[in-house]
């Protein structure tokens, strides 16, 4: 994919706490994987607050060096602990200054949606 064609297109960060355990990532990466299976022209990038790289920082420069000017920034976190109320607000309020033309939206934690609840709540009682 050429930087022309990234131009005003949508992009993901799927962001997550991080491990020094490389095994840790995997199911990070494997749904960024999933993404671009059933989105091939939406570039996505793992970014990680801590022990991993690459960072939120330097995961968005990436996208936005590609072209891309609306990135999404999706927590991968289960519980809305004080990474995702006050350090990430934080980061993603020093990436809008730093990229003032990018549209950058934070969306809540993962482990708010109601559709993964029901599904954790599904799989826990998958085989009873």
């Amino acid at each position: 994919m050429t930087p022309e064609d990234t131009t005003n297109q949508r992009g993901i960060v799927l962001f997550a706490h991080g491990s020094r355990d490389p095994l840790w990532h995997k199911p990070i990466e494997a749904v960024a994987t999933h993404i671009a299976t059933l989105a091939p022209q939406t570039p996505v990038v793992c970014a990680y607050l801590e022990l991993s790289t690459p960072d939120l920082a330097t995961a968005t420069r990436a996208l936005v060096e590609r072209g891309v000017q609306a990135i999404t920034i999706l927590p991968m976190f289960l519980g809305v602990g004080k990474h995702a109320r006050e350090d990430l607000p934080e980061l993603v309020a020093a990436l809008r200054a730093s990229y003032p033309d990018a549209h950058i939206t934070l969306k809540p934690a993962v482990g708010e949606d109601a559709r993964l609840v029901q599904l954790m709540a599904q799989i826990a009682l998958d085989g009873l």
